[in-house]
């Protein structure tokens, strides 16, 4: 299939080049991008010297509908909603990274990003691409809305609680670090090297918006309106999110019913790992272990003394947190094998 990528240069459209340059039934015939046109992608991605000899282009809507089947947006937030009409009602089919489609109620986005949405008809149409809530959804869609990178973690993590109904639904907390790169990659007073080494910084320490899109699809799956509680952290690393979730059984509880539970819900997927483990350095996820996978490590450990749960998934923010998420949602699309381009594991050690 013939791909196009808007918004190239950044650190979420040089992943999906990555992945999309080696997928073997894919062509990536546009890569878009205003401030590096003319120029081959290589001189802003490095790791893709002498794999392909590509260069950015300025977006052309006219052009991508000539040359692509499907397009990726990696736009900022309020771009993507601005070409999506566009490219939709040329035939095409859309993959969006960015938030502008990923809340189908337009009045959350008034709450969460303060503008008013341009096009609710069309948050009505997107598909949340979640692949493990959403996949027969994905399948036969024109619009896909990935979701952000601290809500994967957030809501994989908790899914499987809320599902079985072992939580009490009102007091649910969520803690997430987050590296480097999920600040993307426009340098400002906050990513300046001396400032932003060795911290454990809180940067939003309530009112995350991620907390929208979790609060959306664990309300979904319980079948009554829920309200999470987030904290994010800025920590010392360059990719990964750890989420440590906070929830408090309606019972008691043994061990081997959550085990249950995460099995039911996720035995069968192809990027989730169940991480529980007696013995090792890593007996629970850990977001070293999956920089560079589309893999999410959830695991979880009960504290019976307080009857709380504490579930824990570890993500690459750029990849299952975004480009990864974004190709296995394109490859549910096309009809293609979900693990196809994406079928690689991390490096240890790292």
């Amino acid at each position: 299939m013939r791909v196009g990528v808007v918004g190239a240069s950044g650190f979420t459209g040089g992943e999906l080049l990555r992945l999309l340059l080696s997928h073997p039934k894919v062509e990536v015939t546009v890569a878009t991008s205003r401030e590096y046109a003319d120029e081959y992608v290589f001189r802003v991605h490095p790791n893709l010297r002498g794999v392909a000899e590509l260069k950015f282009s300025p977006l052309d809507l006219s052009k991508l509908a000539g040359s692509c089947d499907v397009v990726f947006l990696a736009t900022p937030h309020g771009a993507s909603v601005k070409y999506t009409p566009q490219l939709l009602e040329a035939g095409l089919r859309v993959v969006d990274l960015s938030a502008d489609f990923r809340l189908k109620d337009p009045e959350q986005y008034k709450v969460w990003y303060g503008w008013e949405h341009p096009r609710p008809d069309l948050l009505k149409e997107a598909v949340y691409g979640l692949p493990e809530l959403h996949r027969d959804e994905i399948k036969g869609a024109r619009l896909v809305a990935c979701p952000g990178c601290t809500a994967t973690a957030s809501t994989l993590a908790l899914a499987p609680l809320v599902k079985a109904g072992l939580i009490d639904l009102d007091h649910i907390v969520v803690d997430v670090k987050m590296g480097s790169s999920g600040a993307g990659s426009s340098p400002d007073i906050f990513s300046h090297h001396s400032l932003r080494a060795g911290v454990v910084r809180p940067y939003a320490a309530a009112g995350h918006r991620h907390c929208a899109e979790v609060e959306q699809e664990l309300s979904a799956l319980a079948g009554r309106r829920l309200r999470i509680a987030m904290s994010a952290h800025a920590v010392d690393m360059v990719r990964g999110i750890l989420s440590t979730c906070h929830a408090f059984l309606t019972r008691q509880v043994a061990e081997g019913e959550l085990w249950r539970a995460y099995r039911s819900m996720y035995g069968g997927e192809p990027f989730i790992r169940i991480v529980k483990d007696r013995k090792g350095l890593y007996r629970l996820p850990d977001p070293k272990v999956v920089v560079g996978t589309n893999f999410c490590d959830v695991g979880f450990e009960l504290d019976g003394r307080v009857g709380r749960v504490v579930a824990l998934a570890a993500i690459d923010n750029l990849v299952k947190g975004a480009a990864g998420q974004g190709v296995q949602c394109f490859n549910i699309m096309a009809g293609f094998n979900e693990r196809e381009g994406l079928s690689f594991f991390g490096a240890h050690p790292l």
